[in-house]
């Protein structure tokens, strides 16, 4: 179960790694907003995949509720903060100066600090969650990682998209010229 949980929360991962794929060389102001941008990403994601791996070695067929919740917890505030970090540096970055700049910022900032209040939510789920040892409750935690890991997957789809426009015409080239915004040699995708 706590496989789709990690799956889910992948794709949300992919939303952080939009910014590093794209391209158009059009200008050093875009280059500037991407370079301000991009220098804050790289930790940003980094702290997306830690907590990716923390709720993948916290296996329920592994460790217990109680551990499983503990991971859990702490994984969904770091991928909240994280979120809530990513729309902050885009909003500091200003309006990138590109056709739309304005709206694209506001759009990718909206979505961003949205990731970041949902998983925040998730935390909250997640914590109520009893892991008492009776059946009843062994029930409800396995229905409520179920469900988290449904909301996770809608949060990914939709994650998705905020950042589409930061990924088209010149400020994707600049975004893409940038080095932490630049996806690693084999690295595999989320």
């Amino acid at each position: 179960m706590n496989k789709k949980l990690v799956a889910a929360l992948s794709g949300s991962a992919a939303l952080v790694l939009a910014l590093t794929g794209c391209s158009d060389d059009s200008g050093e102001k875009a280059d500037a907003w991407a370079k301000q941008v991009c220098d804050k990403v790289r930790p940003e994601v980094q702290k997306i995949q830690k907590a990716n791996a923390s709720i993948d070695e916290a296996s329920p067929q592994t460790h217990s509720r109680a551990d499983v919740k503990k991971t859990d917890s702490a994984a969904f505030q770091q991928v909240s903060a994280a979120y809530g970090s990513l729309a902050n540096s885009i909003d500091k970055a200003g309006d990138p100066p590109v056709d739309g700049g304005a709206k694209i910022r506001k759009d990718a900032v909206k979505e961003l600090r949205s990731l970041s209040s949902q998983y925040k939510g998730l935390k909250t789920k997640i914590d109520s969650l009893s892991t008492a040892d009776n059946d009843k409750a062994k029930a409800q935690f396995s229905k409520g990682l179920e469900d988290v890991a449904s909301q996770i997957k809608t949060l990914g789809e939709s994650g998705n998209k905020a950042l589409e426009n930061l990924q088209k015409g010149d400020l994707g080239e600049a975004v893409a010229n940038q080095e932490d915004c630049r996806k690693k040699p084999g690295a595999k995708k989320s």
